[in-house]
């Protein structure tokens, strides 16, 4: 008897739990647009970059992972998290890519890839803590 009291309060639990997701469910609406709430107005992706083949998308990380390293630096070495240093234009990044990584091969861009990760998240803490102090975290 007792067993089957615990039956049905695990199945009144499950059904409630269940209905729950289905309405927050009709509340959301996809959208493709990205919005921010801190630096809204930061520069897109070069084109090359969002229209880059799927086969070719460790490129395109390789370029996020110069540009995050850099504006992580840049935000510690000048003390400063205003939006246009810690989301400037994507022309050092790109110059970088193509100077240095264009015409590596694909494991030596993984391993660039690897490093500029590294270099970003030496900083990041301190990055942090300079753009929490301005409201731009």
């Amino acid at each position: 008897m007792m067993r089957l009291g615990v039956n049905v309060a695990l199945i009144a639990l499950a059904l409630g739990f269940s209905a729950v997701p289905a309405s927050a469910e009709r509340n959301l609406v996809p959208s493709l647009e990205r919005s921010f709430d801190v630096c809204p107005d930061r520069p897109a992706e070069p084109e090359w970059m969002q229209s880059i083949a799927l086969r070719d998308a460790y490129q395109r990380v390789l370029v996020q992972d110069i540009y995050r390293a850099q504006n992580l630096e840049r935000i510690v070495e000048t003390a400063s998290c205003a939006c246009e240093t810690r989301f400037p234009s994507w022309d050092e990044a790109e110059a970088t890519f193509r100077e240095h990584h264009a015409s590596a091969e694909r494991w030596e861009m993984l391993q660039a890839s690897d490093r500029y990760n590294r270099r970003a998240n030496e900083v990041r803490l301190a990055a942090k803590a300079i753009c929490d102090a301005a409201g731009n975290w």
